[in-house]
């Protein structure tokens, strides 16, 4: 019986073996990685060049510094000082919103500002969201300030 499991153990086992692919680091193979990708960046030198072909120049347009958008700029910057007194400042900020216009405070001031404005229109009402995050803002900002604002020494 014994000849017998001898002859199967050499047979069927077989010791296993771990092949050591490099020994050494100068040893190993270099990789391909990215086989087959083009680079599309120009990283070349200075300038840029697309297969040996200088790239076309744009046109020169010269900017008009007489757009009404340039030319208006900053008209009504010395309104209190040179005018008479008619009009505000604050009155002259036209693509300013209407809630935001003349505020000066910190963003709790106004988002209280911006609440009291919006909630006598449909704002709740078309936009639940903007309004439940404007509300939670609000509320994260009152809780704060409450903790982190000094006040007056008690009496007691």
């Amino acid at each position: 019986m014994e000849w017998l499991s001898s002859k199967v153990l050499k047979v069927l086992w077989r010791p296993t073996v771990n092949i050591v692919r490099t020994r050494y680091h100068s040893e190993k193979q270099q990789i391909i990685k990215r086989y087959g990708y083009e680079e599309k960046l120009w990283c070349g030198g200075l300038l840029p060049r697309s297969n040996g072909k200088r790239l076309p120049m744009p046109e020169y347009r010269p900017a008009n510094p007489w757009t009404e958008k340039k030319a208006l700029y900053g008209q009504n910057d010395y309104i209190d000082i040179l005018g008479n007194g008619q009009i505000h400042p604050v009155k002259t900020l036209y693509t300013v919103p209407a809630w935001i216009r003349g505020v000066s405070g910190n963003e709790y001031q106004v988002l209280l500002r911006k609440k009291k404005l919006f909630s006598k229109t449909g704002y709740p009402a078309v936009r639940p969201k903007k309004w439940k995050e404007l509300e939670k803002r609000l509320l994260f900002l009152s809780k704060m300030l409450n903790r982190k604002t000094k006040t007056g020494m008690s009496r007691d």
